[in-house]
C-alpha cells in the first residue's frame, strides 16, 4: 500500500472518529425531548457509518476486511474520546478517577468496534457481491 493511501484512509477514519465523538457530546447537551434527541443522535451516527462504508468500497476500492477494520477504527477512535471526555468530567467533579473509568477505556472501543467491525464486513461483502453482478451482466 503506497503512503498517500494509507494517509487517505487514515484521515477518513480519524474524521469519522472525531465526527462520533462530537455527535455523542453535543447530543447530550439539550435537556429538552431526551428521545428524540437520542434517535437524531443515532440517525446521524448511522449516515456517518454508511458513508465511511460507502467511501471506503467505492472510493478507496478497499476490501470487505479493510472496510471493515478501517470503519471500526472509526468508531473505536469516537468511543475512546466520549469514554476520556467521560474520566474527565468525572474528574471534575469527584477529584478522583474511579477504576470504572480506566476500565471504560478498554472496553467501550471494544464492545462498539467489534458489532461495527461485523456489520461493516457483511455491508462490504454484499456491495463487493452486488457489484461483481452487475459487472458480470
Amino acid at each position: 500500500m503506497d503512503e498517500s493511501r494509507r494517509q487517505t484512509w487514515i484521515r477518513a477514519a480519524l474524521l469519522v472518529g472525531v465526527a462520533y465523538f462530537v455527535i455523542g457530546r453535543v447530543f447530550t447537551v439539550p435537556t429538552g425531548n431526551l428521545r428524540l434527541w437520542r434517535l437524531a443522535a443515532w440517525m446521524l451516527s448511522g449516515l456517518a457509518y454508511a458513508a465511511h462504508i460507502w467511501y471506503e468500497h467505492f472510493r478507496l476500492r478497499d476490501s470487505p476486511r479493510s472496510t471493515a477494520l478501517h470503519v471500526a477504527l472509526a468508531v473505536a477512535i469516537g468511543a475512546i474520546g466520549l469514554a476520556l471526555a467521560g474520566m474527565m468530567h468525572s474528574l471534575s467533579t469527584t477529584s478522583s478517577i474511579r477504576p470504572a473509568w480506566l476500565l471504560a477505556l478498554v472496553l467501550w472501543p471494544a464492545i462498539t468496534a467489534i458489532p461495527a467491525f461485523l456489520g461493516a464486513l457483511v455491508a462490504a461483502a454484499v456491495l463487493s457481491r452486488l457489484q461483481q453482478r452487475a459487472d458480470v451482466e
